[in-house]
This record gives structure tokens, sequence and C-alpha cells, in this order.
């Protein structure tokens, strides 16, 4: 391989390995050949989400001509040009390598570009078009790497899994969105139950959750598990060989959630992480588990009192 291209990859890779914990324990169930795709997949989303989130410093207009500026290059990879860049090779090659649909490339950085100017949603809709492109767009991605039987068939569950993924993000991390200026739960979901912005603020100030905060959390945590219920059957469709992997990832994945409810819906004094045991646990019981197999969706955890 190129020596540049190998360092894109492993570039990749370091940033999966260090930002993604869960999905990079779930991506090394992948045959080998595979993980590096997956790799270049999450470290160019995950530096675009860098540009747009932790330029420390920097004012929205210049955040968002590096956006720009990181766009046009990738367009100009995906044209044929040669790309200097130390990361945008390695995702260039793989979509060569899989004849991945550039759509859901432009859809993604769109998204991006949204959340330069846009700082909450009017309703579940309007969140929802943005998923799209952030996480929607990304489980469309991620199929030609794991080799459905019938892609057309799988797009839809491989999507509701990219929406579960990010909603799960979003209920975890209420606080730290809080601080970048941002609430990704819906105005209308937090009138639903009488939550201000205020009093998610005074929460993440005094890391502790009201009675109605907790119930606004357990609300959106059964509407994640919807997606997951959506995604559930796609597991199955996908090639022997990858089943396991994305059924990890949807256990550990939802593992947070379980966090959440075991927490009382409390997401604010402590970040819901699944224990390094269980995820090992986790990912053995995948590896056993013969493919095809349905999977098995969580019951609703009861609260620590």
């Amino acid at each position: 391989m190129d020596p540049a291209l190998a360092a894109a990859y492993a570039r990749c890779r370091a940033l999966h390995r260090r930002h993604g914990r869960s999905y990079y324990l779930a991506t090394r169930l992948l045959p080998a050949g595979k993980r590096r795709h997956v790799h270049a997949l999450y470290g160019f989303t995950r530096y675009a989400d860098e540009i747009v989130d932790r330029a420390d410093g920097l004012a929205t207009a210049e955040r968002a001509r590096r956006l720009r500026d990181w766009s046009d290059r990738f367009l100009a990879g995906l044209a044929g040009e040669r790309v200097d860049d130390p990361l945008l090779p390695a995702v260039l090659h793989t979509i060569e390598v899989f004849a991945m649909d550039p759509a859901d490339f432009a859809t993604f950085l769109q998204s991006m570009a949204m959340d330069l100017e846009v700082r909450d949603y009017a309703g579940y809709d309007d969140l929802l078009s943005y998923m799209e492109g952030s996480a929607a767009a990304i489980g469309a991605m991620m199929l030609p790497i794991l080799e459905p039987a019938d892609r057309a068939l799988a797009r839809e569950p491989a999507r509701q899994l990219g929406l579960a993924f990010q909603l799960t993000n979003f209920i975890r991390d209420v606080g730290e969105d809080l601080d970048r200026g941002r609430v990704y739960l819906p105005r209308a979901d937090l009138e639903k139950f009488g939550v201000t912005r205020a009093d998610l603020r005074a929460a993440a100030d005094r890391r502790a959750a009201s009675p109605s905060i907790k119930d606004l959390i357990g609300y959106e945590v059964t509407r994640a598990r919807a997606h997951y219920a959506a995604a559930a059957p796609g597991v199955p469709m996908l090639a022997p060989a990858s089943q396991a992997c994305i059924r990890a990832a949807f256990h550990l994945y939802g593992g947070i959630l379980d966090e959440v409810e075991r927490a009382g819906h409390d997401v604010f004094a402590r970040r819901a992480v699944v224990p390094h045991r269980r995820r090992l646990a986790t990912v053995a019981r995948c590896l056993l588990t013969p493919p095809g197999t349905p999977v098995g969706l969580p019951t609703a955890r009861a609260p620590r009192v």
C-alpha cells in the first residue's frame, strides 16, 4: 500500500480507538480486511465533528471556513484529484473499493454545517431532518462493507440503527451539548414535561436532574428504543462475517440506555458508561451467537434506589 494511504488509515484507526471505544471494540469482530474501512468512515465523520465542535476558541465563521475547505478537498478527491490531507485518502479509497454512494457523504457534511448555526430543534421531525445526515446516512455508508444479501432491504434498518446510536448519544450527552450551546432534545418535548433550557443548565451545574427532567429523559429513552427495535431485523440480513460486529455495537450502545435507566434517568449525576467487564462479556456473547439469530431487545431497567 502507498505509504501516504497507509498513514491515512492509521490515523483513522487512532481516532476510532481514542474516541469510539465501544464501536471500536465491536469493529474488532469484523474480518481483518474490512476493519480499516470502518475506521476510515469513523475517522471521516469524527474529523468533521472536531472541526465543528473542537476548534477551541475559533469563531463560528472560521470553523465554517475550515469545514468548507475540508469538504472541498474531499469533493475534489471524489472527482479524481490527488488530495493533500492526512486523513481523506483513506475514506476516498474506501469509497472507491466499495462503490459507495457519494450522496450519503454530502448529506452528512450538510448536517455538520447545520451544527455551526442551529442551536435547537422545534420538534422531533426537525431533529430527524438533521439526523438524516448526521446518523442515518452513516448507517447507509456502512452497508457496502457489511454486505447484506439485499442491500435495498437492509438500508432502512441500517438507517434506523444510525438514528438509534445518535439519539443515545444525545440522551447521554445533554450536559456536554449544553456546554457547546446546543440542545438536541426537541423544544416540543421539553415543553411537554415543563422543562426549560435554563432548567437543563441548572441541573448540569448542580449535577442532579429534577423529577421533570428525569421524566423527559425517560421519554427520550423510549423513543430511542423504538429506533433500536426498527433496526434489529437488519442484523441477520448482513453477511455472516459482519453480524457479530453489528450485533455487538447494537448491544453496546443500547447498554448506554440501560445505564441511563439504572441511574433513574439522571444523566447529570455521572456519565452513562457501560462497565468494561460488561462490554467484554457482550462482545464475547455476540461472537458466539450463530449468524442469522434474531436480535433480542432489552426490557426497561429498574433504577437504583
